[in-house]
């Protein structure tokens, strides 16, 4: 992620308090929830890829001075709780869609 300056909080400045999009009342219909594993491991190769350009490697441990991470690997070689953290991202990003106005239509619904 970019860094956008967090280094550079003082004190003297506000907390930062995240607002993201209101999903509660937001209901995803059976197909698209299925999209949820296809979507968390597109994000997880996306993640990866960035990172293997900015001249990261697998590594036991993160060590961000030698640039290792433990998650580059493949999607299925995650440990359950990397691969819930996508698949929560790729829900909440789905339920933000629809509470926007949008409508997600499935290959069988066209």
């Amino acid at each position: 992620m970019a860094n956008n300056g967090a280094d550079e909080l003082t004190e003297n400045e506000p907390q930062y308090l995240p607002h993201p999009i209101d999903t509660v009342g937001i209901t995803l219909t059976a197909e698209i929830l299925a999209l949820t594993e296809k979507l968390a491991e597109h994000a997880h190769e996306i993640w990866a890829q960035q990172r293997l350009k900015d001249g990261w490697k697998f590594g036991p441990a993160r060590n961000d001075e030698r640039k290792e991470h433990p998650c580059l690997v493949p999607y299925a070689n995650l440990p359950d709780s990397e691969k819930q953290y996508d698949r929560n991202a790729a829900i909440d990003t789905l339920k933000a869609i629809v509470a926007l106005g949008y409508k997600i239509v499935g290959p069988s619904e066209q």
